[in-house]
């Protein structure tokens, strides 16, 4: 099948030097604990790989409350850059996440829903409309809400989130603007 769309645009400048970012990892979700997290281990594993600082990892419960809790400690911690949430994007009735998350935007990265569903959409086909996977600024804290299956994490890292946090992709990511977040 050839893909609906076109290839990513961007390269990697290898004359730059590489900036870690650190990164904290939240599994939300009824089921798993630390032991049998496989998506936020993926995640951990490509994420370190990739040469970032792991800042954190936790599981919570499909809980809004519990979920704000843990998101809103890591942002005022001044510890993390950017947070990673698998679990709790579909449309069941304990799929909390975005609910729980994009109340506390105080920007959305409205583009980020859309290339996600484009790649997801390569790979599960229509099934990638039960996902609201979803992003946004919390204060300087890049938040990344991602579906809780392995295949979900691994497109939306391998093939969306990784080169925007790799502070060589040109001709720009999320990374060389971090400094600026706060600009009044």
């Amino acid at each position: 099948m050839t893909a609906p769309f076109p290839a990513p645009g961007g390269r990697i400048d290898e004359s730059l030097e590489r900036v870690a970012v650190r990164i904290a990892v939240l599994t939300v979700s009824d089921t798993r604990d630390e032991e049998n997290d496989t998506s936020g281990h993926v995640l951990v594993e490509r994420l370190t790989s990739d040469g970032h600082i792991l800042a954190g990892k936790t599981v919570v419960r499909d809980d809004r409350a519990q979920i704000r809790s843990q998101v809103m400690e890591w942002v005022a911690s001044g510890e993390v850059d950017v947070i990673l949430t698998t679990g709790g994007t579909g449309l069941t009735g304990r799929d909390v996440t975005p609910e729980a998350i994009e109340p506390l935007f105080d920007k959305r990265i409205d583009g980020f829903s859309v290339i996600f569903h484009m790649i997801s959409y390569q790979t599960v086909g229509l099934s990638t409309l039960q996902s609201r996977a979803t992003a946004g600024l919390i204060g300087n804290v890049f938040v990344f809400c991602l579906p809780g299956s392995n295949g979900a994490v691994k497109d939306g890292w391998d093939k969306v989130i990784s080169a925007q946090l790799d502070s060589r992709h040109k001709p720009c990511n999320f990374v060389e603007i971090m400094p600026r977040l706060s600009e009044k």
